[in-house]
């Protein structure tokens, strides 16, 4: 984004309260990849001293829109991107900072081509939660809709 312009990790802070309750850090967004970070902060700690499961399911979510908004920013005047369903699978203990990496299960275009088509098209966007070390801690799937507006 431009100076005049802010980011969308900019805008997602503005306006969705748990991504700045969380203090997310939106390090990359793109149309082919977003990368968010959530801080070590003991208030979001569980039970074992990790970031609390609705921490992070909110981490990946943020994700998942974040790169939804990077890929279709350009269809809001015409859809509204929505949250369908979404999975989250804990594999591993949790320990510190960690980052959501969020994909496209779907490329943009064939999106775009159904809602050109007047459907509503569904796209899921998959979401890896790792530790600093790598090791991958959580995978999430949300699917996505773009509503065509009324």
């Amino acid at each position: 984004m431009s100076e005049t312009q802010p980011s969308i990790g900019d805008m997602l802070v503005a306006t969705v309260p748990m991504a700045r309750t969380l203090n997310l850090v939106f390090e990359e967004t793109t149309a082919q990849r977003a990368v968010v970070r959530l801080p070590d902060q003991p208030d979001y700690h569980n039970h074992v001293g990790g970031p609390h499961a609705g921490a992070m399911f909110t981490l990946a979510e943020s994700a998942s829109g974040a790169i939804v908004l990077a890929a279709f920013g350009d269809q809001l005047s015409r859809a509204v991107p929505l949250a369908v369903r979404a999975e989250i699978g804990y594999k591993k203990l949790a320990k510190g900072p960690v980052t959501a990496t969020a994909e496209l299960g779907r490329p943009a275009a064939e999106v775009v081509a159904e809602l050109d088509a007047g459907e509503r098209p569904e796209f899921p966007v998959r979401v890896a939660i790792t530790r600093e070390d790598g090791a991958v801690t959580g995978e999430m799937t949300v699917v996505w809709t773009l509503r065509p507006n009324s």
